[in-house]
């Protein structure tokens, strides 16, 4: 499939809105919320913006509520599809649908791009949750179902919500973010204990040694925090992994009740 499109003709989201055109947007709704406010628009504005901010909760609990059991994959948006970490992101999204995921990702090009299309291609339940930024992104063409946000965090509680796993793909600071946020989460019990995986063992390893080295070495972080995420090279290991977690807390359920 050729994705490329002429310069004339590029996709812009701004919130759910899809817009053809060149140019771009001189701010985004999260830096539009964040910034600081020097005069008093602001009391009239921001209720407005709540309710804005509410419908996009609405809107993605509505069209998520009922998807199958998911995992989420992050990974960079800067990864061409001739790059083996693409490839190895189509044979995760393949491996998934395998075993009847739905495959959830951000929505955009590279590393979220490629499980979007190894799902797909192999009858899955493909779903992208972009994000309105400063520069031209448009959701993949590989995505079944798909929702644009204004608002990072509204994102972020779509992909904690509806998501049963987590697997990071190599990526950089968006991917970083999302990584930790997901261990946070369920190192504070925030959302259950559900499985993290990362996909690189050398791309990972110097970040999985520091935490090792410094935080728990200092003691910021308990030995047992290192066991919240799982390391691997195999795309059927990690797949085999969130099986694996996933049929123990079936186990752990049954023996409750």
């Amino acid at each position: 499939m050729d994705n490329s499109q002429p310069n004339a003709m590029k996709m812009w989201l701004r919130g759910p809105v899809m817009h053809r055109h060149g140019g771009t947007q001189g701010s985004t709704a999260d830096q539009r919320l964040l910034d600081a406010q020097h005069s008093t628009d602001w009391l009239h504005e921001d209720p407005w913006r709540v309710l804005r901010i509410q419908a996009e909760f609405v809107n993605g609990f509505g069209a998520l509520a009922e998807i199958p059991q998911a995992v989420t994959v992050f990974g960079s948006a800067r990864i061409p599809e001739d790059h083996p970490y693409y490839a190895i992101g189509q044979e995760l999204g393949a491996a998934l649908a395998a075993a009847k995921y739905a495959v959830i990702t951000g929505g955009g090009p590279g590393l979220m791009e490629a499980p979007n299309r190894g799902a797909t291609d192999n009858g899955g339940l493909s779903i992208g949750l972009g994000i309105e930024l400063p520069h031209e992104q448009h959701l993949n063409d590989y995505i079944e179902l798909g929702l644009n946000f204004r608002y990072f965090f509204v994102r972020k509680t779509m992909f904690l919500k509806y998501s049963q796993a987590f697997v990071c793909l190599p990526g950089g600071f968006g991917t970083l973010d999302e990584l930790f946020e997901a261990l946070c989460m369920v190192q504070t019990g925030k959302i259950t204990h559900y499985p993290v995986v990362l996909i690189g063992t050398e791309f990972w390893g110097g970040l999985v040694q520091w935490l090792k080295d410094r935080l728990l070495a200092e003691g910021m972080i308990a030995e047992k925090d290192l066991d919240i995420f799982y390391v691997t090279d195999s795309v059927d290991e990690a797949v085999a992994h969130i099986q694996s977690v996933h049929a123990q807390m079936r186990t752990d359920a049954a023996d409750t009740h």
